[in-house]
């Protein structure tokens, strides 16, 4: 027999001795609950309840039920939907449309985002429906899930060209990730171009996540372009990680937009450049730098770690001046700021939480899926973003100087 056809078999789980009333009384309910949604939904549209009278048609009047199925994560139920006719403005009349349940909607958007969420870590339609045959009583079947896939892919594709000119952007948080995916069936680390933007009212937001294929100058550009051509405005304060082809194309779009190079990255670069026995000491020295409480702190603590480590460890030093003023971007903002504009950690602590979310697969099934499954995380929920530290002080303006590089 054909396997696609084949009935799941029965979980070993769901016999009596596994029965839950508390779960079972639940879902009893769940019905009832959306029948009466439904219906207040209808009694707000005609202005009246159901059995009430009006002297006239009013805003327009109930027309019996039918029934649809519904499959969400309390399985699935067959449910009446009310039906009526409302009025319109030239007299006419329109068929009512229930909002909580949408037009030939079958599946709530709770198990989409389950069935999405399957798919989207690897697994096939056979193997995603024959895991959630249990819960969905065997109600989902190939095409459900299909349909289902279809849409996440739909709503993936409006996002990224969704227009930009109404986010109010102040701040851009530029980054690169790698995760590992399968292309022409072997394991192969790929870097996401991932752009998170901060609102005037504080709030971090996803803005662009693409495969870029790499992070040189073209990935960048084009990357960064397209966001402008979507309307995204000059930003008024840019971090980057640093990379050589960002800090190209970013020379190229934006010239004259401040850029702050993240901290984190630059401590990685030094100690790269030392030997092992002296990490610890140059991370203190470091540290007493960039965290100092003032910029004239910061720049009399970096005039001092330069003339230190020039003796003692030279690479270190030039490794420190190659990042210029960019390193010290952040000293011009307000202090309440400085913890949330040093550094790139928005993208990093996003990409933990997305390495959380797959820790079981070390491998995704394909290039194409990555960006989705991020993107997917966030849309559903799933992970959120808060404010940035220091939001009340966003509106102030930039110092017009930054600190003295002279040592």
């Amino acid at each position: 027999m054909d396997e696609t056809t084949t009935t799941p078999a029965p979980s070993p789980l769901l016999g009596a001795e596994w029965s839950d009333p508390l779960e079972d009384e639940v879902r009893g309910r769940v019905r009832a609950f959306i029948e009466e949604i439904l219906e207040e939904e209808l009694s707000a549209a005609l202005g009246r309840s159901r059995y009430e009278r009006a002297g006239d048609a009013g805003a327009g009047w109930r027309n019996g039920h039918r029934e649809r199925q519904v499959i969400g994560t309390f399985g699935a139920e067959t449910v009446r939907v009310p039906r009526a006719r409302l009025v319109r403005e030239d007299g006419g009349t329109t068929e009512w449309r229930a909002k909580a349940l949408r037009r030939y909607q079958r599946l709530t958007r709770r198990a989409e985002a389950l069935i999405a969420g399957a798919y989207l870590a690897g697994t096939n339609t056979r193997r995603v429906r024959r895991a959630l045959a249990a819960l969905f009583d065997g109600a989902v079947g190939k095409d459900v899930v299909s349909r289902a896939w279809r849409k996440v892919r739909t709503d993936w594709e409006a996002w990224n060209g969704r227009d930009l000119h109404d986010e109010d952007i102040v701040r851009l948080i530029l980054d690169g990730t790698v995760v590992r995916a399968k292309v022409d069936r072997k394991a192969t680390a790929i870097s996401l171009l991932v752009a998170i933007g901060v609102r005037r009212d504080g709030q971090k937001i996803l803005l662009a996540l693409r495969n870029m294929g790499g992070e040189s100058t073209a990935a960048w550009t084009a990357f960064l372009e397209d966001m402008t051509r979507r309307g995204l405005k000059s930003p008024e304060f840019i971090i980057v990680d640093g990379a050589p082809g960002l800090e190209a194309a970013l020379a190229t779009l934006w010239p004259d937009a401040p850029v702050q190079r993240c901290t984190v990255h630059k401590h990685r670069n030094l100690l790269a450049h030392a030997p092992k026995r002296l990490h610890d000491e140059l991370t203190n020295d470091y540290r007493d730098m960039i965290y100092a409480e003032t910029a004239a702190d910061v720049e009399a603590r970096r005039k001092a770690f330069l003339r230190k480590w020039r003796l003692k460890c030279r690479a270190a030093a030039d490794s420190l001046e190659e990042a210029g003023d960019r390193l010290f971007t952040f000293t011009r903002l307000p202090p309440s700021q400085w913890k949330s504009a040093r550094t790139t950690n928005a993208v990093e602590r996003l990409h933990e939480e997305f390495r959380r979310r797959i820790k079981t697969q070390t491998v995704l099934p394909e290039a194409e899926t990555a960006p989705m499954l991020f993107w997917a995380l966030l849309a559903s929920g799933q992970i959120v973003m808060r404010k940035v530290d220091g939001w009340e002080t966003l509106a102030e303006p930039l110092s017009p100087t930054a600190i003295d590089l002279a040592a």
